[in-house]
């Protein structure tokens, strides 16, 4: 399933869809950044709070397929722009982590 499927089919809020529309094949959960970095797999769906311009860097190196922030965690304005200028898509709910795995998990 691709990352823009993924968003529609949990209403996810989209802050930024990449225009490389990626295929979702997996999931992380995850918010210290070294540790998602060195045990995510390309492809994964990473789920985190962290709505930083580090946060930008790590699904770049990892090459998540998308990033969705859980609980309504807040992309703040440089995050933004980084995941503009790096084709990152970002997404967001009010679900945590936990449902949004189980959710993410029945789809794929």
């Amino acid at each position: 399933m691709i990352a823009s499927e993924l968003a529609k089919k949990l209403d996810l809020e989209i802050l930024n869809m990449s225009s490389d529309d990626r295929e979702v094949t997996g999931g992380y959960c995850g918010d210290l950044l070294s540790w998602v970095m060195s045990r995510t797999d390309s492809g994964d769906a990473w789920i985190t709070v962290m709505g930083n311009i580090n946060s930008i860097g790590v699904a770049v190196l990892a090459d998540v397929s998308c990033i969705i922030l859980s609980e309504n965690a807040a992309l703040d304005g440089n995050a933004l722009v980084k995941a503009k200028e790096n084709n990152v898509s970002v997404f967001r709910s009010a679900l945590n982590a936990y449902r949004l795995a189980v959710e993410i998990s029945k789809l794929i």
